[in-house]
């Protein structure tokens, strides 16, 4: 099993990144969520120049919110820094699209985008359209220490949903989920291989990387001990988080059906009696996005929402949901950082899990 280390970006999480490599985890992932966090490629640059085998990537570089050269060309020059040692996380965007108010990327950007990175960082020429107009372009200086298109960098898909799932097999290295379903999980991948024979690829395994975060308890802690909650809160409180939508938003799309009652109440209660105005309360909805739990939202960081979202619990018992994990098929557990400062897991982690697995 991978271990990485997820920031929600900020420019000096490289410290953090380097204490993540000596205690031996194996990636240092970033979010690309440009009105929440610092710039994703400028955190990812710092981390690359301050470790010497962590591989680091976006998870996930929002396909839409900047062209796909530009995607390509930012990719590249982080592979410059850490040849050999980088990722592509690709998505069509959470926080990343609605706390501007927009929607996801639809998957034919998404589709279109790959496609054209692909072709640049195998060092070819991509078509790029821009409207009606299409053009061939090329990086001009590939071999010029600007940046590293000779070191493969795989892409990695997040989704979801069926077609999503597809389109993973079809296109990509990797997959990126999140959910602590090994059923579904084991479902899922079943799928992506599937979608890939179909498509006439070869995937002999798919790599599979989990977002969630967690906490070992200390004697005495429950779940939702105050250092527990400061640690996993702000994760956990993302399955009862809705998306903004001018005409509609849906009660708890993110929750499984045990706290569905529980996201029912948060949606009523909390996002509902927001006092920004409705056309513009994304502004509000997305505020401490994996950093805090703004007030009164800590009544809802029950222990069951804790258990389904994190691996939080003894080191035995994480361990034994960590093998779980990986006989579904999981590849790399992806621990988030809530706010920024990373140490405490970091150690905890390092120091009693992964060196025992």
């Amino acid at each position: 099993m991978d271990f990485g280390i997820t920031f929600p970006s900020y420019i000096r999480a490289y410290h953090d990144a380097k204490m993540a490599e000596d205690y031996g985890f194996t990636h240092a992932w970033f979010y690309d969520s440009h009105m929440c966090y610092s710039d994703v490629y400028a955190s990812m640059a710092l981390a690359a120049e301050h470790t010497r085998y962590l591989k680091i990537g976006p998870l996930v570089a929002i396909l839409g919110n900047r062209i796909a050269p530009v995607t390509a060309h930012s990719i590249a020059t982080i592979n410059e820094l850490a040849p050999g040692r980088v990722i592509l996380g690709v998505g069509t965007g959470f926080t990343g699209r609605n706390v501007m108010g927009m929607p996801p990327a639809k998957l034919k950007t998404m589709r279109e985008h790959i496609g054209v990175i692909r072709e640049l960082l195998a060092g070819g020429e991509a078509t790029y359209r821009e409207g009606e107009l299409e053009r061939s372009i090329k990086f001009l200086h590939p071999n010029s220490g600007y940046i590293n298109v000779a070191d493969p960098i795989p892409i990695h898909m997040a989704s979801n949903g069926p077609k999503a799932l597809k389109m993973v097999g079809e296109l990509a290295d990797g997959w990126v989920t999140i959910g602590l379903d090994g059923e579904y999980i084991s479902s899922s991948i079943n799928q992506i291989g599937q979608a890939a024979k179909d498509a006439g690829r070869v995937m002999d395994s798919v790599y599979t990387t989990n977002l969630t975060t967690g906490c070992i308890l200390r004697p005495g802690e429950s779940m939702t001990s105050p250092r527990v909650l400061s640690r996993v809160g702000p994760y956990a409180i993302l399955l009862l988080h809705t998306n903004w939508d001018p005409k509609e938003m849906r009660i708890g799309p993110f929750a499984p059906p045990a706290v569905a009652p529980l996201a029912k109440r948060y949606f009523e209660e909390q996002i509902m009696k927001m006092k920004t105005p409705l056309e513009k309360r994304f502004q509000e909805m997305h505020l401490g996005h994996l950093l805090f739990l703004r007030d009164g939202e800590e009544k809802y960081v029950t222990d069951e929402l804790v258990k389904i979202s994190t691996l939080t619990g003894s080191a035995g018992e994480i361990i034994d949901r960590i093998h779980m994990l990986e006989d579904a098929g999981v590849t790399n557990i992806a621990l988030n950082v809530c706010g920024t400062d990373g140490r405490e897991m970091i150690r905890e982690f390092g120091s009693e899990i992964i060196c025992k697995l």
